[in-house]
């Protein structure tokens, strides 16, 4: 039908997730394969995006199709709204097309009012469940729908249960639950002098704005930034008639997973509540029993239940989150999405899933987003310093992994915390959606309440983020800022460490160490490098990166920067001798004492290497970056050299440049001081040599020229270190094959790549520099504007993390193109940080590069995205 906008779920499939989003589809689907899913429709995405063209009103087309479907609804459940003996109450949840767990707004009991509570109370024969159910929807429709806040209702059922001496929400009677909705009313007449609305139709109105509204409301944007996630997809809306957990102990609610999303294990997961209504579970607002131990009360369900989660998993093929409920004993399946796990537990579920046949490997690798792999390369606490710690309590170990960090209690003080350069600890008592940004710059969550499935839970795996919830054992006042034990209190500031994997809290700052990969990984990585067609290298400067890179499983160095050897204690005195003589004698002298110092350098590089190629770039930044510029430190090195203070000074002076960025670096040292770059060809391939003695004979050092933005700067400094290279030859007497290339960072080069690759073996695109020069911007600068860009919508993502495709890409397209014309064997590959982003690599796998280059702890992340761009590729 055109224009259709809402959908029963009998007509909805799993294949319609863009236009049903995925709670819908899902409803669809698992109502069309048989399973007990109550009765609802579904108001589509399109309406959504709509409802922001109309001017944010429900049109009257929209709102006639909603009335049919609700019509459709009363005869299939046989229930009526608003009838005084069985009526019928609904549910209004969002469900965007990617999940956004916690993050969007749900209205459950919608239908009550002044009479359909009674005419529930007679249906049920329980008044004590009306009145609870009519309490929780008075104050999740004002606070969602209307904007009072939640705490305005939650103070006064607190005031409740402390005057009655009770601790239980349960243990309310129903006179106490209608005094409740009485003053809960009286709350939302105050608020916004209006009546509470007991015409269900304007209830039900209201709460699909309100969904729809909920999509652009502050949290939900976080997280769509967060998980790159576009802002036009808009949420669908389900309404769907109500199933009570809270009506007894023969009802109950609950969330489960059919594996474990913190470790993969394959068993049921989950948790619930007897006599209760889902938020309760979600919310933390009760701390849940483990799923297992409902067989004991109520086995039926829980087998049917295990029967049902394994219809799921193989009919989606993967791990699912499943939400239930049961009504008088009565299972009821509410949704079912693919779920949220940390990135351990999901390389484990997708390699179980190939061994159990559902899934091919290639699916497997698509399944995993390159960059949650940062989860498993992180450092966990240091085994002997741990045992020395004092253990603070014990809570659920949530989220894997390890954080240490001074506690803060709102999530404002940790984002200001982070901006101070500080590790912060978010303490809650229970976080909701609105603590979202505070999560995202915490490195670590713990929470008094809540369990396994809580929204700190939920949400810290979705990240990666270190999380311990449902510590009973501490007593947090946000207030007063500050968090008790049994025999400690900690104030606002001081350090906890948190370890994610056992649920332990920890006084102090504990030293960590690095992962070790095996198992599951090991092989999820190995059906990796079996289908990427493009290399992964690494960007390392000493031998200990370099080592690990390796382990990480990088193919070779595509970048040693020269320059990080240079800053060394040892070694800075004779580079600072180097750049302050007067005298080409002088500066020969200078650097003769570098020359053994840099030839161990890569010595040293070689032999963790091996034969894997080793990329040298020679040294790049100016001068008086190895300078120093504050009088104490001038005087000092002064002193050193037995020169005076002010001679000193002015040579300083004299070096400093206004734009250094644009300034005498790179190959124009090597213009005005062509010795610098002789001493260090001359030590890479002295060090080659001695390294080619010792039994590595396929040593073939990749010489890299940087900085060139016109051929004869090339010609030039080739003539140089090729001079000096055959001398070496002939001193030692031995020869190794070696590159010369250069890093293709200067928008000219890019325009001129054919004339630069008639003298170049290799291109190595410096993107770091090709984006800094290509919009003019200081990479420096640039971070106090650029998030004013990304919120204003002028950029989509920061250049400087992921290639701007159509600006700097067009650059480096041109250059590939017109590089290879002129040299078929160009060698060429990227070494700027983008070489790990996965959007970059995909990239730079459609440009034809041969490798990209790394930092180490993103050699997984670009061996995986160069995987996923492999399998993306037109066959």
């Amino acid at each position: 039908m055109e224009n259709k906008y809402v959908y029963s779920f009998s007509e909805g499939k799993k294949e319609m997730k863009s236009l049903l989003g995925g709670k819908g589809a899902n409803l669809a689907e698992m109502t069309n394969i048989g399973l007990p899913v109550p009765s609802g429709f579904t108001i589509t995405t399109a309406a959504c995006i709509r409802y922001y063209d109309e001017g944010k009103v429900l049109w009257k087309e929209l709102l006639n199709e909603i009335h049919g479907q609700l019509k459709e609804l009363e005869k299939r459940v046989g229930k009526s709204f608003s009838d005084e003996n069985n009526p019928l109450l609904v549910s209004v949840r969002s469900g965007a097309v990617f999940s956004m767990p916690g993050m969007m707004d749900t209205i459950l009991n919608l239908g009550l009012n002044d009479i359909s509570v009674k005419g529930l109370a007679n249906s049920t024969g329980n008044e004590r469940f009306a009145y609870d159910s009519y309490r929780r929807f008075i104050q999740m429709f004002a606070d969602v729908a209307m904007g009072i806040p939640k705490v305005r209702f939650d103070s006064l059922l607190e005031d409740m249960k402390e005057n009655k001496k009770i601790t239980e929400d349960t243990d309310l009677s129903a006179e106490d639950l209608k005094i409740l909705v009485k003053k809960y009313k009286e709350i939302y007449l105050n608020e916004l002098n209006e009546e509470f609305p007991e015409d269900p139709m304007k209830q039900l109105e209201l709460s699909i704005k309100a969904v729809f509204e909920s999509w652009n409301n502050p949290r939900a944007k976080v997280y769509r930034k967060l998980h790159n996630i576009a802002d036009n997809l808009g949420t669908a809306v389900n309404v769907q008639s109500m199933v009570f957990g809270n009506m007894g102990d023969t009802s109950g609610t609950g969330v489960a997973f059919t594996r474990n999303p913190a470790t993969g294990e394959n068993h049921l997961f989950g948790e619930y509540l007897i006599n209760a209504q889902g938020e309760d579970v979600v919310a933390g607002i009760r701390t849940p029993e483990e799923i297992s131990h409902l067989k004991d009360i109520m086995p039926n369900v829980y087998d049917e239940f295990v029967n049902i989660t394994h219809i799921l998993e193989k009919h989606y093929k993967d791990m699912q989150d499943i939400e239930f409920t049961i009504e008088n004993g009565k299972l009821y399946i509410l949704q079912t999405r693919n779920g949220k796990r940390t990135a351990q537990a999901g390389i484990k579920v997708a390699v179980d899933l190939v061994h159990e046949g559902l899934i091919s490997k290639e699916e497997a690798i698509m399944r995993m987003e390159p960059n949650q792999l940062n989860q498993l390369l992180h450092p966990t606490f240091e085994e002997k310093t741990l045992k020395e710690s004092v253990v603070v309590a014990k809570g659920l170990a949530a989220s894997p992994g390890a954080a240490s960090g001074k506690i803060y209690f709102h999530a404002d003080d940790v984002v200001k915390a982070k901006e101070r350069g500080e590790r912060a600890i978010l303490v809650r008592q229970e976080t909701s959606p609105e603590d979202i940004e505070g999560m995202v710059a915490a490195e670590g969550i713990l929470t008094a309440r809540g369990g396994m499935t809580s929204h700190a839970a939920v949400v810290a795996r979705g990240m990666g983020k270190c999380c311990v919830a449902g510590c009973s054992e501490i007593r947090v006042n946000e207030d007063m800022r500050t968090m008790r034990t049994k025999n400690l209190i900690f104030n606002e500031g001081e350090f906890l460490s948190l370890d994610g994997s056992t649920g332990t809290v920890y006084k102090g700052d504990i030293e960590k160490i690095q992962p070790t990969l095996s198992g599951s990984f090991g092989e999820f990585m190995k059906w990796v490098d079996e289908i990427r067609t493009m290399g992964v290298r690494t960007n390392a400067d000493n031998p200990k990166d370099a080592a690990q890179a390796l382990e990480f499983g990088a193919e070779g160095i595509g970048l040693c920067r020269t320059e990080h050897m240079f800053f060394e204690e040892s070694r800075i005195t004779s580079v600072r001798k180097m750049i302050l003589a007067t005298s080409l004698e002088e500066r020969k002298s200078a650097l003769a004492e570098l020359l053994p110092v840099q030839r161990q350098d890569f010595y040293e590089l070689y032999e963790v290497m091996g034969e894997k190629p080793v990329t040298v770039r020679l040294l790049d930044p100016p001068l008086h970056e190895f300078l120093p510029n504050k009088d104490e430190d001038i005087k000092e090195l002064a002193e050193a050299m037995s020169v005076s203070f002010n001679d000193l000074k002015d040579r300083v002076e004299e070096l400093a440049e206004f734009n250094p960025m644009l300034g005498h670096r790179g190959c124009r040292l090597a213009v005005t001081y062509p010795e610098i770059y002789r001493m260090q060809v001359r030590a890479i391939m002295e060090a080659a040599i001695d390294i080619k003695e010792k039994g590595y004979n396929d040593i073939y050092p990749e010489i890299m020229i940087p900085l060139i933005g016109h051929v004869n700067e090339l010609k030039y400094v080739k003539n140089e270190i090729i001079e000096e290279i055959n001398l070496v030859f002939e001193e030692r007497n031995n020869i190794v094959k070696y590159m010369i290339g250069t890093m293709l960072e200067v928008p000219r080069a890019a325009i001129t790549a054919d004339e630069i690759a008639s003298e170049a073996e290799f291109f190595s695109f410096g993107t770091n520099d090709l984006t800094q020069m290509g919009f003019g911007f200081s990479r420096d600068d640039a971070g106090k504007f650029l998030n004013e860009y990304i919120e204003k919508g002028i950029f989509e993502k920061d250049p400087f993390q992921a290639i701007d495709i159509d600006g700097v890409g067009k650059l480096m397209e041109i250059a590939i193109e017109y590089g290879r014309k002129a040299n078929s064997k160009l060698k060429l590959g990227i070494c700027g940080e983008h070489g790990g982003e996965p959007s970059s690599v995909e990239f730079c796998h459609k440009l034809g590069l041969n490798y990209v280059s790394c930092s180490p702890f993103r050699i997984p992340i670009a061996r995986l995205a160069a995987a996923q761009a492999q399998i993306n590729s037109p066959r």
